[in-house]
């Protein structure tokens, strides 16, 4: 191997070791509560998750002469290159956000299913799968990480609970 070669090998484990890193966090549950103390939007619920993502990617207003709605870039596909951008369903999208929205903030359609209906070609499966990647995508940048703890529990050989001294 040529010494241009062990760099690259090098420059790529170091950035896979430090992207393994980030979205492998671990600690206490006292570091965790330190984290969210200095980022309050660490806790969130899914749902407000959701519509942060989908505004992370900005919006742009657009007017049917009537109206006046959002078009949301989320659904561009920037994940695939336009390879599975919705167009012609604006309205649609905008009131399936409005939905995420209300139950954002708490307004009553967080403790409800929401179900996808329409014909056949109605890009359903489409929207979900964007959805998905979205979520996938926003985990792994700095104001869409996701952190969780493990809980430590120590027990003797008869599975007694160990007292901490």
């Amino acid at each position: 191997m040529t010494d241009t070669d062990l760099g690259f090998l090098k420059q790529v484990k170091e950035r896979t070791q430090s992207e393994f890193l980030n979205l492998r966090w671990e600690g206490s549950f006292t570091d965790y509560l330190g984290i969210a103390h200095q980022q309050l939007e660490v806790i969130r619920t899914s749902y407000q998750r959701l519509y942060d993502m989908i505004l992370s990617h900005g919006r742009e207003e657009v007017s049917d002469g009537r109206s006046v709605s959002y078009r949301y870039k989320f659904f561009a596909d920037p994940f695939g290159m336009g390879e599975d951008a919705v167009f012609g369903l604006d309205a649609t999208l905008a009131r399936l956000v409005n939905i995420f929205k209300s139950a954002a903030f708490g307004y009553g359609p967080e403790r409800r299913i929401i179900l996808l209906h329409g014909p056949v070609g109605s890009a359903k499966s489409t929207i979900v799968r964007q959805l998905k990647r979205g979520l996938e995508d926003y985990a792994r940048r700095p104001e869409g990480a996701l952190y969780s703890f493990r809980w430590r529990v120590e027990a003797d050989e008869a599975g007694r609970l160990k007292s901490r001294e």
